[in-house]
């Protein structure tokens, strides 16, 4: 039981046998710094019921609560808050309770409980993945895990974007300039390689383009009648009729991209329970758009074109079929969320990791499947991030000027290498070691730069800055991991059993005080989609240790039983930090 649901019930016999008075709940809040106490109770609420004032009746109950509560060991009052002192009994019961539970802060899924699926990365086949992605397959994945820490079935997915105008740009370029070049001829990884003739595509559409309006075209005409890109709109023509060379094509480079996205996700720690490909998607929907003509969701324009008006809504007239009869995107992620419940049902939610400039397609997608009938449309979610900046400024994929999620892979590795051989404490290791903790602390600071931020927020990432050895970085938590790893391993002693001790020292409590918070911190962070919760949970919780073991000895310590305790705290601490790591994507190191 947490500490509001032990105290609540006694207070609410409090003011039941002190004034007579019945309240259904009590408020609590952490009590701030300059006052003693470790949880405090909001007395105002009271003055509504009880003719008093609040200094008085704080008093009293919390006389009450001294009296008949063993957990309470006293109290002090200040305007109209109950600051409560709670015994160090109730933190020594609880941290035995705790300290040799492995999935302490996890909840088992309810298999009754419906599952959430997660959708991240979403790529294009026609370039690498680069920065944006990065941010949006480390929320992702991390809020699967955390929803799935949280009690709840999860699934992983995404939509990869393998058709359209785009992917044609880079089959026609590979086509003309290419020289049959291959992965393999090449040495480069296959996103690379196509990304490659993507640039190659916007060069030489750029050179039509100057060409024509020298001799006399507008830009606007210059742009519709380059012949590339002429050549790349009847590509694509030919791919939607099923052209058998077109298709062949389509399908060798694709494999090229997902056999490099593969190697992308596995250096990146990420990875997916299903797939779903907009060639297979893009049809999907619209037989939905005559279910909601019938249902008059939907409405025909007399040029044939269907159109959902969410005026009344605050929003605007949408269409979801044009007037060719082709879909749009909106009727194709109607179709997917249903087919996904089909293809899923035990499915009743899902969450779209997706930047902010898609917030008003996905106010309205959510609204037309809530008009359409969907039950599982009220536990839709758009987790909308901001994008990720550099100092250098914004990413521009056709001129090739993106940052590539591999290259920034490997310069944060590189960058944690020159940073730890400055510091020169990696004389006994291997170079198979060196080069693991490498990886291990450049991506720990990636990740964590990255998750340590709220979703919503825009990011400037600087690479050095994130691999600091000091303040709120992950080079720092893992630091102290390793920190603690180091004393077990010198510990040579039984630290299994249980310790003796009977009384805390004040940075003994506030550490179990730290370490009680991260069950709820792990439903917080899964209610409210956001890693940045449990990140910035274990950099306070990294901080009190470090106040900790800088406070008090523990190797040192004379006492035996005391010694057992404060390396068994340090022991959970590490748990817990390591438990909380796994959640957001990040390794963590037995040596630094």
């Amino acid at each position: 039981m947490t500490l509001p649901q032990i105290l609540t019930p006694s207070i609410q016999k409090a003011v039941n046998a002190l004034f007579d008075v019945a309240i259904d709940k009590v408020e609590f809040q952490t009590t701030r710094k300059e006052f003693e106490g470790d949880i405090t109770m909001v007395i105002f609420p009271l003055l509504k019921l009880v003719k008093s004032n609040p200094v008085e009746l704080g008093n009293k109950i919390g006389n009450y609560l001294v009296e008949n509560l063993a957990e309470v060991s006293r109290f002090n009052v200040v305007s109209g808050f109950l600051n409560i002192v709670v015994s160090d009994q109730y933190y020594l019961d609880f941290f035995g309770k705790i300290k040799d539970v492995e999935s302490f802060g996890f909840v088992a899924p309810d298999p009754n409980e419906k599952a959430v699926m997660v959708e991240y990365s979403s790529p294009n086949t026609n370039k690498p993945l680069h920065l944006g992605h990065v941010r949006n397959n480390l929320l992702g994945y991390s809020v699967a895990e955390i929803i799935k820490a949280s009690g709840k079935k999860v699934y992983k997915t995404q939509v990869i974007n393998d058709r359209g105008i785009h992917i044609c740009k880079s089959m026609l370029a590979w086509q003309k300039f290419g020289n049959g070049q291959t992965p393999e001829s090449t040495g480069l990884k296959g996103d690379k390689l196509v990304g490659n003739y993507y640039v190659a595509f916007d060069k030489a559409y750029k050179v039509e383009i100057a060409q024509l309006m020298d001799a006399g075209k507008t830009e606007e005409e210059a742009k519709k009648q380059a012949p590339i890109i002429v050549q790349a709109q009847e590509m694509l023509l030919k791919w939607e009729a099923g052209d058998d060379e077109v298709i062949k094509l389509w399908k060798m480079m694709n494999q090229w991209v997902y056999d490099g996205f593969a190697i992308s996700y596995k250096n990146l720690g990420v990875d997916f329970d299903t797939y779903y490909y907009e060639s297979n998607t893009y049809l999907l929907g619209k037989d939905v758009v005559q279910i909601g003509l019938d249902k008059g969701v939907f409405e025909k324009d007399p040029d044939g074109s269907v159109w959902i008006d969410l005026t009344e809504e605050g929003l605007d007239r949408k269409i979801v079929l044009r007037s060719d009869g082709t879909a749009v995107y909106m009727t194709q992620d109607i179709g997917t969320a249903i087919q996904r419940v089909k293809d899923f049902p035990d499915v009743g939610g899902m969450v779209y990791t997706v930047g902010n400039e898609q917030d008003y397609h996905f106010k309205v997608l959510f609204l037309i499947l809530k008009k359409l009938g969907f039950d599982w449309s009220k536990n839709l979610f758009h987790l909308s991030y901001g994008m990720v900046d550099l100092p250098s400024g914004k990413m521009k994929s056709r001129e090739g000027t993106v940052v590539d999620a591999d290259d920034l892979m490997q310069e944060m590795t590189d960058t944690a290498q020159k940073i730890a051989e400055d510091l020169g404490k990696l004389d006994t290791y291997s170079v198979e070691e060196k080069a693991k903790l490498y990886n291990t602390i450049g991506l720990g600071a990636l990740k964590y730069y990255i998750l340590k931020v709220d979703p919503k927020k825009r990011i400037l990432f600087n690479p050095e800055e994130s691999v600091d050895f000091a303040g709120n970085t992950g080079p720092f938590i893992q630091y102290t991991y390793a920190r603690v790893q180091s004393i077990i391993r010198k510990a040579n002693f039984d630290f299994s059993n249980k310790s003796q001790i009977e009384t805390l020292h004040e940075k003994e409590k506030a550490l179990v005080k730290q370490l009680e918070l991260f069950p709820e911190v792990i439903q917080n962070a899964a209610q409210h989609h956001s890693p940045a919760l449990l990140a910035n949970y274990t950099y306070d919780l990294v901080r009190e240790y470090n106040s900790f073991y800088q406070a008090v000895p523990i190797l040192g310590e004379e006492d035996l039983e005391k010694k057992i305790f404060r390396v068994q705290l340090s022991k959970k601490v590490a748990d817990v930090i390591a438990s909380s790591f796994k959640l957001l994507g990040i390794n963590v190191p037995d040596r630094m």
